[in-house]
């Protein structure tokens, strides 16, 4: 593989100058990521130990090389050599007290990432195509036979597992629904807007009973209206709207509208 140096090599005597002959790029980099892989491999050593500062100054010298020979470069190798600039003087100078920006070290690491990764997908890539490939390595069979095969099903089980097998199938058979009906029961907020609808009867002390509904059937139903009623009740006398109060214990519950005060 040719490396970057042998790119920008001197022409020989009696080669024609740079603007005059054809320049034939062989390897054809994927991108600026991809030159900057192929310096650090220069580099001969782990991309996880490798230099950053080393490496950009090396992307510099490569930019400086091509633009010197008349090579036209794409705009995303210039904007990868202003920020590997930029990435050089965040290493070189010390880092401001206060800066929202990542530091250059970080910028550094990332770069060394992205690096490592383009590795491990080109190294992936080739041996991917290492493989051997229908049609070049491995060979389909050409006609093919006419084999029947027959299946013949063998049951080892014993009464046990046939009883087992029955009793399951039957109870998954039998399983109902369980289907709840809705109840009747009363809830305290249609006991609230009952009572403020009838705020303005409340003419004096009148039993909290008579605020109940009209029909009312017997039971858990009836309860509930009476526990709802004496909810909302209470509710309205903590926001002030009525008055509340109770002469003897387990008596009456009486309630009027509030005073102005």
């Amino acid at each position: 593989m040719t490396t970057v140096a042998e790119i920008f090599e001197e022409p020989q005597d009696g080669v024609a100058a740079d603007d005059e002959r054809l320049v034939v790029d062989v390897d054809g980099y994927e991108g600026p990521i991809d030159v900057l892989l192929s310096l650090a491999r220069e580099q001969k050593v782990d991309l996880k130990k490798i230099s950053i500062l080393a490496l950009v100054e090396q992307y510099l010298i490569f930019i400086q090389a091509a633009r010197r020979v008349r090579l036209e470069l794409a705009a995303d190798y210039l904007v990868m050599a202003a920020w590997l600039a930029y990435l050089k003087s965040r290493l070189l100078l010390p880092e401001p007290a206060e800066d929202d920006e990542p530091s250059g070290e970080a910028l550094a690491e990332a770069l060394a990432f992205q690096l490592q990764r383009l590795a491990a997908m080109q190294q992936v890539a080739v041996k991917l195509m290492a493989r051997p490939r229908l049609g070049r390595d491995t060979f389909p069979r050409g006609e093919t036979f006419d084999v029947r095969v027959r299946k013949r099903s063998v049951f080892d089980v014993t009464l046990y597992d046939l009883l087992s097998a029955y009793g399951e199938h039957k109870a998954r058979a039998d399983t109902q629904i369980l289907h709840i009906a809705p109840t009747e029961l009363h809830a305290a907020e249609d006991a609230m807007r009952r009572l403020e609808g009838m705020l303005g009867r409340m003419v004096d002390w009148q039993s909290l009973a008579t605020f109940l509904p009209e029909t009312l059937k017997p039971g858990i139903i009836a309860r509930s209206a009476i526990a709802a009623t004496l909810v909302a009740s209470l509710e309205m006398v903590r926001n002030g709207v009525i008055e509340i109060k109770q002469t003897e214990p387990f008596g009456p519950v009486f309630v009027r509208a509030a005073k102005p005060s």
